[in-house]
């Protein structure tokens, strides 16, 4: 670990629980990167997970945090930042918690476009109940739940939270470091709902049922199949076929809801 960024972690709760070659500790990296990067003041920040893999992170770091039940951290999370909007607030969830049981907490946070910055951690399955497919695995994945292969389409998580009203949607993965890294850092900076999808694996319940190999080899698949938005621009759709595209995927300035809330208080004030 980085000598600056130990101050971050609870070091007395390491080593983690994760199994090995799980890309989660990447991603917390990249997390607490992209925070120690923006100067958030650990005291006024406070991070919340549902139930899963990536919603145990919240134990190993030194804010204040909040592990509440599943599927509904971005409701906590609206609620502290409601009563203290000064607050930076992170929700850490994964595709199973987020887009699942907790996807309509997903969509009406975009649509209020409250200032919640929301890292999706998306491993394509259900790692830690069991390994069953979650609406991010892919077509034809296999899992506990689908031995024959997962019939259903996936959610593009990104469009889908683009389309509900969020100000700030980007993707990631857990190759791209820096870029990722970046990402959260953007999120961070946005006045409004932010929601960065990282994407993850899954060694042990997502690729051994899919015969993905090693751990590394994993890794290295979303060096192939991960292109930027820059990249992408410039190639045919024959090229970016079976590609997923990375980078800030929309941007838009929209009022935030609780400095609209904030308005309508004080206007009842002055009645």
């Amino acid at each position: 670990m980085l000598a600056h960024l130990e101050k971050y972690f609870r070091t007395e709760r390491l080593p983690h629980i994760w199994c090995p070659g799980c890309a989660n500790g990447i991603i917390v990296k990249s997390l607490v990167e992209a925070i120690d990067k923006a100067g958030l003041d650990q005291d006024k920040t406070v991070i919340v997970s549902g139930i899963g893999c990536s919603s145990r992170a919240p134990g190993y770091l030194n804010f204040n945090t909040l592990h509440t039940t599943h599927g509904r951290a971005i409701a906590f999370a609206t609620g502290v930042k409601l009563a203290n909007p000064e607050l930076n607030v992170i929700v850490v969830t994964g595709d199973g918690d987020g887009t699942s049981i907790g996807g309509n907490h997903l969509i009406h946070g975009a649509r209020r476009n409250i200032d919640l910055t929301v890292l999706l951690f998306n491993n394509s399955i259900y790692g830690m109940t069991g390994g069953q497919y979650s609406p991010m695995s892919p077509q034809g994945a296999k899992a506990t739940t689908s031995p024959y292969g997962n019939i259903e389409r996936p959610f593009d998580i990104c469009n889908l939270v683009t389309a509900s009203g969020a100000s700030y949607v980007a993707r990631g993965n857990s190759y791209h470091t820096s870029q990722l890294t970046n990402l959260i850092y953007q999120g961070l900076q946005n006045k409004g709902f932010s929601f960065i999808e990282a994407i993850s694996t899954c060694p042990v319940y997502f690729g051994r049922k899919n015969k993905l190999g090693r751990p590394a080899d994993m890794l290295k698949m979303q060096k192939e199949f991960c292109i930027s938005k820059e990249a992408a621009e410039k190639m045919s759709a024959e090229e970016k076929a079976g590609k997923v595209i990375t980078g800030v995927l929309h941007y838009a300035e929209l009022p935030e809801y609780t400095e609209q809330y904030q308005k309508i208080v004080d206007k009842c004030q002055r009645r």
